[in-house]
């Protein structure tokens, strides 16, 4: 079972690089906001992944769920300031 959790963290990993690439060379800003928001999913995916791990999942998911609250004011404030400013 524990081989199947380090797969599964790897290759969320992987798919944290991906959206990484997509941040850094992203031609518009919203292609950069929307991989920054694939990366805090995955992240919040890997903090669960790990509190199974090390079987406190209790408190992983209390951490991950305030991880995804700010991931959500982020992004909210992120398109209320790209609509004051106008289309880029």
């Amino acid at each position: 079972m524990k081989f199947f959790f380090l797969f599964v963290l790897i290759a969320l990993a992987v798919l944290i690089l991906v959206y990484l690439y997509r941040v850094v060379q992203g031609p518009t800003i919203y292609d950069r906001v929307l991989g920054l928001n694939g990366i805090s999913t995955k992240a919040i995916i890997l903090l669960v992944l790990i509190g199974t791990v090390y079987e406190r999942v209790d408190m992983f998911v209390d951490i991950s769920t305030g991880y995804a609250l700010l991931n959500l004011v982020g992004a909210l404030a992120i398109a209320k300031f790209l609509e004051q400013r106008g289309s880029v």
